[in-house]
């Protein structure tokens, strides 16, 4: 699914990746930690082919960047970030946001085909919000938009999806309601990439995660082997305590000297 090897990076004489070598397979459901500015954001824009790297080489679904239309490949990856909710009308009805997803719409300037309707109603039914598909997308809260922006998102069908961060902002009524709608796609063919700065978030959906520190990963793999007290000191340079409760992580951050 992704396969990553050699990554680096370098702006001007900063230099953000620094040899980052991931593997996803197929099925397979990751979560992305680490501390603001270690590179997450860099690695997900290489990944759904917006940004290049310096060196390394960059496999998705099946095909290497920089031998592939990268236009194509964004049909069969679903994104969700901070900056796809700035970009959506407000005034639209939400079944229409959700079914512009079918075809990389940002809104649609024709009559929507009752069929493509019917599928956006089936996917806000998924995510819990069909009660809501008339309304216009401004109407909704913060989680709602999201979990609508999910139900587009899925409109594709697509094989692998990226969130990047999509619980920010919300509160934990919503952040809750946000991971069970999530939770709902472990059914699903599809591999997952999940970014966040927030442990809790790894619910039992998430099967691996990938730890970064500085450009570079700290550790991959499994997440109880990688969501160890030490790995994440190395990532995080605070003591940190780690509990497991039916399958998801809550940690004690223990006492923080100043330096």
């Amino acid at each position: 699914m992704i396969h990553l090897q050699g990554l680096t990076f370098r702006r001007d004489d900063r230099q953000i990746l620094r040899g980052v070598d991931l593997r996803v397979n197929a099925g397979e459901h990751w979560t992305l930690l680490g501390r603001n500015g270690c590179g997450k954001s860099t690695v997900l824009e290489m990944i759904t082919g917006y940004l290049f790297p310096t060196s390394g080489t960059i496999d998705v679904l099946g095909n290497r960047y920089g031998q592939v239309d990268v236009r194509e490949m964004r049909k069969r990856i679903g994104y969700i970030s901070p900056a796809l909710i700035e970009k959506m009308t407000l005034r639209d009805p939400v079944w229409e946001i959700v079914a512009s997803g079918a075809f990389a719409y940002l809104r649609f300037y024709e009559e929507v085909a009752d069929e493509v309707r019917e599928r956006a109603y089936v996917e806000l039914e998924r995510v819990g919000l069909r009660h809501l598909a008339e309304q216009s997308f401004g109407t909704l809260s913060q989680g709602e938009r999201k979990k609508a922006l999910l139900a587009r998102t899925l409109m594709a069908s697509p094989e692998l999806l990226i969130l990047d961060e999509p619980c920010a902002g919300l509160d934990l009524y919503e952040r809750e309601k946000f991971l069970a709608s999530l939770s709902e796609l472990a059914n699903r063919n599809l591999s997952m990439l999940y970014v966040t700065h927030h442990i809790e978030e790894i619910i039992p959906l998430f099967t691996h995660v990938a730890l970064m520190s500085d450009g570079q990963l700290v550790a991959s793999g499994a997440k109880r082997d990688v969501l160890t007290p030490e790995k994440l000191k190395e990532a995080y340079d605070l003591p940190i305590e780690i509990r497991w409760k039916e399958d998801r992580p809550w940690i004690e951050v223990g006492k923080v000297t100043s330096r």
